[in-house]
């Protein structure tokens, strides 16, 4: 490996203790050298990290001097990167104000806050009510991270929520608009979208989630009362299935929906009488996923039902709104993913994905006209951010456009008269010309001949002659779609001569809903010979060098990486793994975690079927690693994290050392006090993106500095 020699240390590698655990399935037996680094009160440490045993601790601080001393070269670059990202922010930035009856409401930054402050003014302007100081709410706190933040439809209440652990249990708190003081309310471990308000505004419904971290039960909570007098209102007793509550566009009702990876299941409830009995749209079908707007007495649902392979949506009853009762609004069209959509008084919007680029179409509900909203004038890349409206009868939408090279635009849609007003172009204080920069899209052929789209971004001055570093981002997994967007961290490596690529890999829905569901449970290597397979091709067309390749993903994307590192070392120069999925087949077999039974559609059930066992052992990073050379390694991981476990990067990265061949660095951080997302705050975050970047600056040899 031609960059193991760019890494050095003063100190050796951490060893962690081999002490074997085996288990039996299904006649098998297989050996876990590094179980015990899976601390037995897990659960407690998520809800408070200084309960970790002492060896685990010791472990994972001995990693982290490691790490830091092979990077110990980087920390003057890690500081260059980060301040040029900060200062590619506004500091003092805010959000485009959402209009909603007398008022406007709106989110901005202090110069140096870390977090958001929610304000309101009146609703053509004025002056700015704050009202709730996120920089003020974080004080004390090693970590703080803010939730929604929802105003009542009476505007005397603002319902917000917070995170200080980074265990994604959020509580949920009440601030009276008059006063400014939060009232008795706190709701504790709830979802991060809070909850959503009745008709009068006097309760909310939430998602509790239960004891194993999972959002199970639908709760009515009125203002003033204790949270022992909530009442339920649904409880999903498939650990499948997890729970969702939000407030329809129309304000009338409220849908209680629980959902798999496959399935989808979806109650409605009047905003006005929310303890009156739930009206079923459609039972849980497996395989039919559906979605439901209101519109005053009609429902509107988006669905794959009747072999709507790329979703359609449908009307129906409020009153009857069952299957037999759907008629097409917008008929299901192969190759048109419809992604999501909105309901107003006189249209129906929708964000759909062609040929896997994104578009938003407005349709009027009376006459069936249709047109397309314009994003980005001349950019053919370009990329659909968001689509936004407090209010219902309204001619106007709120959308925001970017691409790879271009800001974020945000602008006014007038959906009668098809007029745009451009509200607001994203700034970047240290100044940025997007003709300096080139965004391209290849074709990358499969194994099955299949052709997988690449995005590309790079300066217009860089040699496209093999010898350009190229840092390669992949997922490939849930169906969720890698977005061409603008990304300011990105720049600082486009700027240092790399081509930043995306790899739209199977296993999202990139190219449509098939895209996704072609590479589940057995096909799941379709998504990392994909990868591979744009590596390849980025070689070939001689934009880079295989040495050359830094390759990066996260959370299930870290399976990816896991994976290709098995199958192709040779294919990458190094590869960053962060909060990585990689000990598949042991997370899958422990029924106690907090995603294991919902994700069960996505990879298999190796505890019911031998052969989905089979199938994870045989892609399972951890359960893969072999004898051989290995390129330079970076896992990163968060003690809190009840996504994906910080055990499983440590137990990766410890077997990785006890096998591979080579001297090639393997690295793990462990943020002690973080979770999924890492460190919380605007620009925290951003130093942990500064080391990532660093250490793709100097893996394939680049200049530091």
């Amino acid at each position: 490996m031609k960059n193991s020699s760019l890494f050095s240390s003063d100190i050796s590698a951490p060893r962690a203790e081999i002490r074997p655990v085996t288990e039996t399935h299904h006649g098998i037996t297989r050996t876990d050298d590094y179980a015990w680094l899976r601390a037995s009160n897990w659960q407690e440490v998520l809800k408070n990290p200084s309960m970790l045993p002492d060896d685990i601790r010791t472990h994972l601080e001995a990693e982290n001097a490691y790490q830091e001393s092979l990077m110990s070269d980087t920390v003057s670059l890690q500081e260059t990167v980060f301040q040029e990202i900060r200062g590619r922010i506004k500091e003092d930035d805010s959000g485009v104000p959402l209009k909603h009856g007398p008022f406007a409401y709106g989110y901005s930054y202090q110069t140096g806050g870390q977090h958001p402050r929610y304000f309101r003014t009146g609703r053509d302007g004025g002056e700015q009510s704050i009202l709730l100081d996120g920089d003020a709410e974080a004080q004390g706190h090693k970590y703080f991270q803010l939730g929604s933040a929802k105003h009542s439809p009476d505007h005397r209440h603002l319902m917000w929520a917070f995170d200080n652990k980074g265990s994604e249990l959020y509580t949920l708190r009440v601030r009276d608009l008059e006063t400014g003081l939060d009232g008795p309310d706190s709701v504790p471990n709830a979802e991060s979208s809070g909850g959503s308000w009745t008709e009068d505004g006097s309760a909310f419904v939430y998602v509790a989630k239960d004891e194993n971290h999972r959002s199970s039960k639908a709760m009515l909570h009125r203002l003033g009362t204790p949270v022992a007098d909530d009442v339920l209102l649904y409880e999903e007793a498939d650990p499948v299935f997890s729970v969702h509550v939000y407030q329809t566009d129309d304000r009338r009702r409220i849908v209680i929906g629980a959902h798999s990876h496959e399935t989808a299941e979806c109650r409605i409830v009047s905003s006005a009488a929310p303890t009156e009995p739930l009206t079923l749209v459609a039972a849980r079908q497996v395989g039919r996923k559906y979605e439901v707007e209101s519109g005053d007495d009609v429902l509107f649902i988006l669905t794959n039902a009747d072999g709507a392979t790329d979703f359609k949506i449908v009307a129906a009853p409020a009153a009857d709104p069952g299957p037999e009762n759907w008629t097409d609004v917008v008929p299901h069209e192969r190759g048109r993913l419809i992604l999501s959509f909105r309901v107003f008084a006189d249209f129906v919007v929708w964000r759909e994905r062609r040929d896997g680029l994104a578009r938003v179409v407005v349709r009027h509900r009376e006459t069936g006209s249709e047109h397309v909203v314009v994003g980005l004038d001349g950019e053919e890349f370009g990329c659909f951010n968001g689509l936004w409206s407090c209010e219902y009868d309204t001619e106007m939408i709120q959308c925001s456009f970017s691409s790879m090279r271009t800001p974020t635009v945000t602008l006014d849609h007038n959906m009668r008269t098809r007029e745009r007003l451009i509200l607001k172009t994203q700034t970047v204080p240290s100044g940025h010309d997007p003709n300096d920069y080139v965004t391209r899209r290849l074709a990358a052929p499969a194994d099955d001949g299949e052709l997988v789209p690449v995005s590309l971004l790079y300066r217009s001055d860089t040699c496209l002659d093999g010898s350009a570093p190229c840092y390669l981002n992949g997922y490939g997994s849930y169906g969720i779609v890698v977005e061409a967007q603008f990304d300011i961290q990105l720049l600082s490596l486009a700027d240092r001569g790399f081509v930043v690529a995306l790899a739209h890999i199977r296993g999202g829905r990139d190219k449509g809903h098939s895209w996704y569901t072609d590479t589940k449970r057995e096909h799941k290597t379709r998504t990392f010979r994909d990868f591979v397979a744009v590596a390849n091709h980025l070689v070939a067309q001689g934009i880079t060098s295989h040495h050359r390749i830094v390759a990066r993903g996260a959370s299930a994307g870290g399976l990816l990486m896991g994976a290709v590192a098995n199958e192709a070392p040779g294919a990458f120069g190094a590869i960053i793994a962060q909060v990585p999925f990689v000990d598949v087949l042991a997370t899958m077999l422990d029924e106690s975690l907090p995603l294991t039974p919902s994700d069960r559609p996505e990879w298999g059930d190796p505890i019911a079927s031998e052969d989905d066992y089979r199938t994870i052992a045989a892609y399972s990073p951890i359960d893969n690693i072999v004898a051989q050379a290995y390129p330079p390694i970076l896992a990163t991981t968060g003690l809190t994290d009840k996504s994906v476990c910080y055990w499983e990067a440590a137990k990766w990265v410890a077997r990785l050392r006890e096998l591979k061949t080579n001297d090639s660095p393997v690295l793990l951080r462990t943020n002690m006090s973080a979770g999924h997302s890492g460190a919380s705050g605007r620009f925290s975050w951003r130093r942990e993106v500064a080391f990532v970047l660093a250490f793709a600056i100097k893996a394939v040899g680049s200049a530091i500095g």
